[in-house]
């Protein structure tokens, strides 16, 4: 059988204290959505605290933490109000330090997300920018400016924002008549910083050492390849070539990330290990992409172009062969996800006639098969765990949840929803609160006995507008901040755990053997000869096959099963597919 050989993402296969980051499975924790502590039908750091032990047992080896700071909440926490203390629906600073602190003891790091690119529109610096005069200094930190037009009446750009829509907001004068426009890439709630500004640099340099001081081990950077703008504010050219894009991907940031890295190694040596630099960069261009992750840059970067692909065999090798090459001459590590926060779970997206992902594509009533999504979704499991790098799971894909499609439209909460004129979903479908156990919502989400103390101080039944009668609780039922769907008891960790064949227990197994094999993780990959619809690969002593055709396919010679996402038949593996094997014979 002959084999291609793709360059190795590192010149080692077994991940130091200080390389834990390279081959770690990375958890990402959703807290309004984790878990319950106090029964107010909000997650926070006690709920998170409470599960470790479930965390543990999982198998990972690090918590991401998307934004836990006092926030408005417009866009789900990314519009951060402050960046040295925690929000209070969520907990505080020392539930926080304790938090960082316990997970430690479990063997478990944190990383937190960091989000440059704009701050609150309740933030101490946008509101003194709001009572400044123009071209005040506190102006300087934002991007004010003149409108078009006679009057200043249009935009100074026609920019479409990541929301849609515009990306500019006019401002009010004291007086009452209209001021300057302020740029925003996202809500009008969130408005951009000015990165060429010397004090928005030195301020969150100081934000991460405020952070790896209290224990944490990495950040996530949000929109990576967005803060620098070129300040003229030219239009968007039709096809911008690379650097040219006057909003993303300047070849400015790349000093920017390189004092980041230069804060992160201040920490070398430290009793928890290396703090890392987890870049969100959504770009087309591998190469433009591996820029971010030279050894002075960057640690890793999420690779979204795996999760974007659709379920073919043809789509996703030429996914990791490209990815793989564009991380070898940097020799940074691939990240592999399926899904995150932002993004349709697994078992929905899989189901559908068109299973690649793209946000312009989300629309309400979308068919999808969530028997074939979940087969699908079990073979994904093991394929992306089995692949070179670090690997990332959401919270909620190790129980096979499906997308929450029938949350009432005045319950949703996410901008994407209103910005779209009420034509995509939004991302609340990902977002819906987690079950642990019982038959009915909320599902062990908030514990009978904190939903009892806090009933003392509250309603049982949150003041939620009407719900239609497929997401209505029982009468006396407490509410969580988005309804769970009432037949999620089949997913609950409870009933899950005790289930053998079920999605928590094939997570569990597949970590737990990604663990304890020096081969998985980081290092080398070998493609094997196999048919058009089969991936098969090898890392070392165990082969990975997986079957995306319509028949059963024939395993490659085995001397061991070490695990499968379904039954085999007859000895093969059936369609949309994955297992695991020892070859034939021992890697020379």
């Amino acid at each position: 059988m002959t084999t291609q050989t793709l360059p190795p993402a590192a010149a080692t296969t077994a991940a130091t204290d200080a390389d834990w980051w390279r081959s770690a499975v990375i958890y990402e924790v959703y807290v309004r959505s984790f878990a319950d502590a106090d029964g107010d039908g909000t997650g926070d750091l006690a709920g998170v605290r409470s599960k470790l032990g479930y965390l543990k047992d999982l198998g990972v080896d690090a918590l991401w933490f998307t934004p836990w700071y006092p926030s408005p909440l417009a866009d789900g926490g990314y519009d951060v109000s402050d960046y040295r203390a925690i929000n209070p629906a969520f907990g505080d600073l020392a539930e926080a330090e304790a938090l960082i602190q316990d997970a430690l003891e479990c063997g478990i790091r944190t990383i937190i997300d960091v989000v440059p690119n704009h701050v609150s529109h309740e933030h101490p610096w946008f509101q003194e920018a709001l009572a400044s005069a123009p071209g005040s200094p506190a102006r300087a930190r934002f991007w004010f400016r003149e409108g078009r037009g006679t009057g200043g009446e249009l935009p100074p750009t026609d920019w479409v924002s990541n929301f849609g829509g515009t990306t500019w907001t006019r401002t009010t004068n004291p007086d009452g008549t209209p001021g300057e426009w302020y740029l925003h890439l996202f809500s009008p709630e969130q408005p951009d910083l000015n990165w060429d500004h010397p004090e928005i640099r030195r301020e969150h340099e100081d934000i991460l050492r405020f952070w790896f001081d209290r224990g944490v081990a990495g950040v996530r950077i949000d929109s990576a390849a967005l803060l620098v703008k070129d300040a003229t504010l030219p239009e968007v050219p039709e096809n911008p070539g690379p650097g040219e894009h006057p909003n993303t991907d300047r070849d400015e940031l790349h000093d920017i990330y390189r004092g980041w890295r230069a804060v992160a190694e201040e920490y070398a040596g430290s009793t928890e290990g290396s703090r890392v630099l987890v870049g969100e960069i959504w770009l087309p261009d591998s190469e433009r992409f591996a820029k971010y992750l030279r050894a002075d840059e960057m640690h890793t970067a999420f690779n979204f172009d795996f999760m974007s692909r659709a379920w073919s065999a043809g789509e996703l090798r030429a996914s990791i062969t490209t990815m793989l090459a564009a991380h070898a001459p940097v020799g940074a590590p691939s990240t592999w996800v399926l899904s995150n926060h932002d993004v349709t779970r697994p078992v929905t997206r899989y189901g559908r006639a068109d299973s690649a992902f793209a946000f312009s594509t989300k629309r309400f009533g979308t068919p999808t098969d969530l028997a074939l999504g979940t087969r699908r979704a079990r073979a994904a499991a093991l394929l992306t765990a089995a692949l070179p790098g670090s690997l990332y799971l959401y919270q909620g894909d190790e129980l096979g949840l499906p997308e929450a499609e029938n949350i009432p439209r005045e319950l949703l909460h996410d901008p994407m929803h209103a910005r779209s004129g009420g034509v995509d979903p939004g991302r609340d479908g990902c977002r819906v609160p987690l079950p642990w156990a019982g038959t009915h919502p909320p599902f062990g989400f908030s514990t009978p006995q904190a939903e009892a103390q806090a009933a003392t101080d509250r309603p049982a039944v949150a003041p939620h507008t009407r719900l239609p009668d497929d997401t209505a609780p029982p009468a006396g039922t407490h509410r969580t901040w988005l309804p769970q769907p009432l037949d999620w008891s089949a997913y609950t960790v409870e009933s899950e755990s005790a289930d053998p064949a079920s999605m928590l227990s094939l997570y569990r197994a597949a970590l737990r053997i990604r663990r304890n094999e020096p081969d998985l993780g980081d290092g080398l990959l070998q493609w094997l000869d196999a048919a058009p619809e089969v991936l098969a690969f090898s890392r070392g002593d165990v082969v990975c096959v997986t079957n995306f055709g319509d028949a059963p396919a024939a395993l490659p010679a085995h001397r061991e099963l070490l695990l499968a996402s379904t039954d085999l038949i007859d000895g093969q593996l059936p369609p949309d597919a994955t297992a695991w094997l020892r070859p034939a014979h021992h890697p020379a």
